[in-house]
């Protein structure tokens, strides 16, 4: 798939872009525990995660996050404009997500800033993480440095 560079100056706010759907499954959870270490026993032990609130296991925030970063990436809509990912501003967590969950990513341009320097300027873009159900289990706003 070829993707054409875009520059600060072509991304418009309020433009979108979406993701393609990903289920998530046990071999997710378990990957991402030994990846980063993370064995909290409401990821890792149906045992226990049935006597929770949830009442069974959930999927890592962390992972979700970054599954979403992920599939934004992945559409290209970026290409090589980003220069440098700055921060992430406003998480908010409102549904967990767990094993069986189809998710996918709406990107959205919120806003853009000039910089200093000419040849580049700062993107803020809000991804949501929905559900099979068209349901927000995650949103935060990413600030990316971009080429002008």
């Amino acid at each position: 798939m070829m993707v054409e560079t875009k520059t600060w100056e072509d991304f418009k706010v309020g433009e979108e872009v979406h993701s393609i759907r990903l289920t998530i499954t046990e071999a997710h959870l378990t990957q991402w525990g030994h990846l980063t270490l993370d064995f909290y026993p409401l990821h890792m032990d149906e045992t226990f995660a049935s006597k929770t609130i949830f009442g069974r296991r959930i999927a890592h925030g962390p992972l979700v996050f970054s599954l979403g970063v992920g599939m934004i990436s992945s559409t290209g809509f970026y290409a090589d404009s980003v220069m440098a990912w700055l921060g992430v501003e406003n998480m908010s967590i409102p549904r967990p997500v767990f094993i069986g969950d189809t998710i996918y990513a709406k990107g959205t341009v919120l806003g853009k800033k000039e910089t200093k320097k000419p040849d580049r300027g700062l993107l803020t873009m809000c991804y949501e993480i929905l559900n099979q159900n068209d349901e927000i289990v995650m949103s935060y706003n990413l600030v990316f440095l971009v080429r002008s």
